[in-house]
């Protein structure tokens, strides 16, 4: 078979996950699909008994619905019982010295599917993506990551490295069986950095979120005098990492797709008067102790004001949060404050 970059940066290769029995990744899959078939299935019998009736439901009610099937398939209580963080891989406590060594873990393990027919998401995908950056590079990864978060004015990002001294490292936190808070059990992340090893702050992230979103707009205003920087992207190739891609699928909205290494949910209004979706692309990340969510929901350009200076990219809302406690969704919470910002943008 031929595994691709791109298979690998939307979650099509083949390669497994934490999960190596592959029958009970296909039940997983199945009860997934199951509840969203149900999900479904309410949802369309609630239309048509409002459009029976001439019901009008409140704008409190519809936004209740938009995420009630995030809030049933992802429990937001913290410390709630997560299948995912009871696979052994997840503790792993030794420590690897380049990320062409971490392939062994994975490496002689069958795919799960042919390359490019499903979707599973994979932290191990993204561990052999960041040995052919190393390749291509001709440096280590993490040497290259760390220049990349330099230019980017990131200077809080750095590898979740136990040995060495991290100024304001915080502590990570888990509930134990008897729903007690306790210090999180100490892993090595060497294994993935790509894919889960590197500590930020929130003014980082927001550094990277305006980065992308200013790479993602800048062709769309016009260059007075030159004074418009170009972006750390191009604008074609943002584009190109938020477009959905077919077969993949979200567990943390059911309206997106999976795109490049991000989770994207597209402008779309099918009926007058309905249900609109905002174009907005996130990711979340679940660590042990640790989840967060990048958002960033770009503004609707007028074209009118696309040309008009001051004015200038990034235009837009964008959201993250990270907290130093496990298995927490906060995806449909970043949602809601970047919507709420929005709309006051709006009405201003």
């Amino acid at each position: 078979v031929t595994i691709t970059t791109r298979l690998l940066v939307s979650h099509l290769s083949g390669i497994r996950h934490y999960e190596k029995d592959i029958t009970k990744v296909k039940e997983e899959k199945e009860k997934a699909n199951r509840a969203l078939r149900l999900t479904k299935s309410h949802q369309n019998k609630e239309q048509k008994e409002k459009e029976g009736k001439g019901i009008e439901k409140t704008d409190c009610v519809k936004q209740k619905k938009e995420h009630d099937g995030e809030t049933k398939s992802r429990n937001s209580k913290p410390g709630r019982k997560d299948k995912e963080f009871e696979q052994e891989e997840y503790y792993l406590k030794e420590k690897f010295e380049s990320v062409i060594e971490s392939l062994k873990i994975f490496k002689n393990d069958p795919l799960f599917f042919k390359p490019g027919s499903q979707f599973l998401y994979s932290t191990y995908g993204f561990t052999l993506l960041s040995a052919v950056v190393e390749r291509a590079s001709g440096q280590k990864f993490t040497d290259y990551m760390l220049k990349m978060f330099r230019d980017l004015d990131m200077m809080s990002t750095v590898l979740d490295d136990n040995e060495a001294m991290i100024y304001n490292r915080a502590r990570c936190y888990v509930y134990n069986k008897k729903g007690r808070l306790v210090n999180a059990p100490y892993v090595d992340n060497s294994y993935k950095w790509a894919g889960g090893g590197f500590l930020s702050s929130v003014g980082d992230l927001l550094k990277f979120g305006n980065a992308l979103l200013y790479s993602y707009q800048a062709g769309q205003f016009k260059n007075r005098n030159g004074k418009l920087l170009p972006g750390y992207l191009k604008p074609g190739t943002v584009a190109m990492m938020w477009t959905p891609v077919p077969k993949t699928e979200v567990s943390w909205d059911r309206d997106g797709k999976y795109a490049m290494a991000w989770a994207v949910v597209e402008k779309n209004q099918q009926y007058g008067c309905c249900r609109q979706q905002r174009h907005y692309a996130s990711h979340t990340g679940g660590a042990v102790g640790a989840s967060s969510v990048l958002l960033i929901l770009p503004e609707e350009l007028e074209p009118e004001a696309l040309g008009t200076w001051p004015a200038a990219p990034p235009r837009g809302v964008i959201v993250t949060i990270i907290c130093n406690m496990q298995s927490v969704s906060l995806n449909s919470t970043a949602l809601k404050i970047a919507r709420e910002f929005d709309r006051e943008k709006q009405a201003q």
